[in-house]
C-alpha cells in the first residue's frame, strides 16, 4: 500500500469541493485540444517514472515547457478544458514534498538538496470538457533534471487522468 501524499489530499479535497460547489465554468471556451497542452509542451516521460506512484503510472503523464510558471498560467488561461473552480491555477511556493509528493521512487533527499533553501512554485486545477473533470493538472517550476542534478528554469506539468 502506498503512503498517502499531500498533493493526493488536495486533488481529494479539490474534487469534493468542485462537486459541492457545482460544475466549474471553463475558461473562455475555445475549442478543446482533448488534454493535450499544446504544442509549446514537450512530453517527458522520465517524470512519470520519478514522481508517479508505480502501480498508478498509466494514469500520468508529464510535460515540460521552457518558460516559467507565469507564462505556463497564461497558457493554460487560454486552454479551453482548463477548468475555473476555486483556488485553482494560483501559484503558491511548496516545499520539495509537498510539490512532488511521497509515493514516486526520486530519492527524496536528493531533491530535497538539489533545492536547498529555494521553494518550487506550484498550481494545481482541473481539466476536463463539458464541465467534466477528466484531469488534474500539477505544474511546478522551476523543476529538476531528470538525473535529478540541477533546476531547470521552466515549468513541469504533471497530468493526472481520473477514471
Amino acid at each position: 500500500m502506498q503512503p498517502r501524499s499531500i498533493p493526493r489530499r488536495f486533488w481529494a479535497a479539490l474534487c469534493a469541493i468542485v462537486v459541492l460547489l457545482g460544475s466549474p465554468r471553463p475558461l473562455h471556451g475555445l475549442p478543446s485540444t482533448g488534454g493535450d497542452p499544446g504544442p509549446a509542451w514537450r512530453e517527458a516521460p522520465a517524470y512519470v517514472a520519478l514522481f508517479a506512484p508505480r502501480l498508478h503510472r498509466d494514469a500520468y503523464r508529464a510535460y515540460v515547457l521552457g518558460d516559467g510558471l507565469d507564462a505556463a498560467l497564461r497558457l493554460v488561461a487560454h486552454e479551453p478544458g482548463a477548468l475555473q473552480a476555486p483556488g485553482s491555477w494560483v501559484p503558491h511556493p511548496q516545499l520539495p514534498a509537498d510539490a512532488f509528493g511521497q509515493s514516486g521512487t526520486y530519492d527524496h533527499q536528493k531533491i530535497a538538496r538539489l533545492y536547498g533553501s529555494r521553494r518550487a512554485s506550484v498550481a494545481r486545477g482541473p481539466h476536463g470538457h463539458d464541465e467534466l473533470v477528466d484531469e488534474m493538472w500539477t505544474l511546478i517550476s522551476p523543476y529538476p533534471s531528470p538525473d535529478l542534478e540541477r533546476l531547470e528554469a521552466g515549468t513541469l506539468l504533471i497530468v493526472l487522468r481520473i477514471p
